[in-house]
């Protein structure tokens, strides 16, 4: 394959992945909104596009960087193993969304990633790294970090929705209008929270594929890849992702308007930190966690719906390693083209 158009391609595909990150992981953030019927679906969507937006360029790069040093290739390599990477990951979010399972596409761009560079050199093609501190480096601390966060998300979860309860236990039927609104605030932080985390993710493939192919000198993010992925998972947002809006919103735990609100806090306050410190986590995971814990909350454990949960969790278990066969698949399939 000519080098340019392979370098194209690659882009191509890292800038679809953004968008099928959009209409499968961003659903999330305004899952309970609409499930609550604090917005009607249009001016959801129109919410999370704006702050999406807007947490894809305006915070750092610091998750981008971590992804990008995932795979150590040579050069002459690094385009058709992160094409190839991107590529499945971006196969992998298509099926999970087309059977409605909010699956992780963290976990599926790491696992695409980490597969093809498996097949292309071994496991020397692969940082595996750890935690410098609280930055996760390479394979093993995004995992560390995919691994805390929905724990996390149960955690705030419950606790928030916990302290609602005691705080608004003598509250009237006028409490309705301002939780309502509080939704919608914390909703857009979500939303800019996942903009941040995940628009870095494509930022980060980018990036590096730019570096590989000389483009760029040290690893960095141009402002219009910045505009690009972040226009990418906007515009996915827009497209909506309701498959995955019924199984978060509606089908773990029946969510009055206050759960919704307890939900996004605590999702907020996990994702959005992450995204300053470089770890890559899934609006997926921990929305659904989140969900769970305020189940938790009220006591009412015996409501939620276990059997989504578990198919939930058998989707993000399943998702690595299925990504990762599919990435050194790719791989074979990107070399024979």
């Amino acid at each position: 394959m000519i080098a340019g158009v392979e370098l194209g391609l690659a882009i191509a595909f890292s800038i679809a992945f953004a968008l099928t990150n959009g209409f499968h992981d961003a659903a999330n953030a305004i899952a309970t909104l609409v499930a609550t019927r604090g917005a009607r679906p249009g001016q959801a969507i129109v919410l999370a596009a704006t702050f999406n937006m807007l947490g894809a360029v305006v915070v750092g790069t610091a998750v981008a960087d971590t992804i990008a040093g995932i795979v150590q290739v040579p050069a002459t390599e690094a385009i058709e193993v992160i094409g190839a990477g991107v590529l499945a990951a971006t196969a992998w979010n298509l099926l999970t969304w087309w059977r409605g399972l909010p699956s992780s596409s963290a976990h599926s761009l790491v696992g695409g990633l980490v597969g093809s560079a498996l097949a292309e050199a071994g496991t020397g093609a692969v940082q595996w790294g750890g935690l410098d501190g609280l930055q996760p480096v390479g394979v093993f601390g995004v995992m560390i970090a995919l691994a805390v966060s929905p724990l996390l998300g149960l955690g705030f979860g419950l606790g928030v929705a916990r302290l609602d309860g005691r705080l608004l236990r003598r509250a009237t039927k006028r409490i309705k209008t301002p939780v309502r609104a509080a939704e919608w605030v914390m909703s857009a932080a979500l939303s800019f929270g996942h903009g941040a985390n995940d628009g870095q993710k494509s930022m980060g493939v980018i990036a590096a594929l730019l570096l590989a192919s000389g483009h760029l000198d040290t690893l960095s993010v141009p402002l219009w890849v910045k505009l690009a992925c972040g226009a990418a998972l906007t515009l996915g947002t827009a497209m909506g992702g309701w498959r995955i809006i019924r199984t978060i919103g509606r089908c773990i735990f029946r969510l009055a308007p206050v759960d919704g609100f307890a939900s996004q806090t605590a999702s907020t306050a996990v994702v959005l930190p992450a995204s300053y410190l470089g770890a890559p986590v899934s609006t997926t995971q921990v929305v659904a966690s989140s969900v769970v814990g305020v189940g938790g909350g009220r006591r009412r454990w015996r409501h939620v719906r276990w059997s989504v949960v578990r198919s939930i969790g058998f989707a993000w278990l399943l998702t690595l390693p299925a990504s990762a066969a599919l990435g050194a698949i790719m791989l074979v399939i990107w070399r024979a083209i």
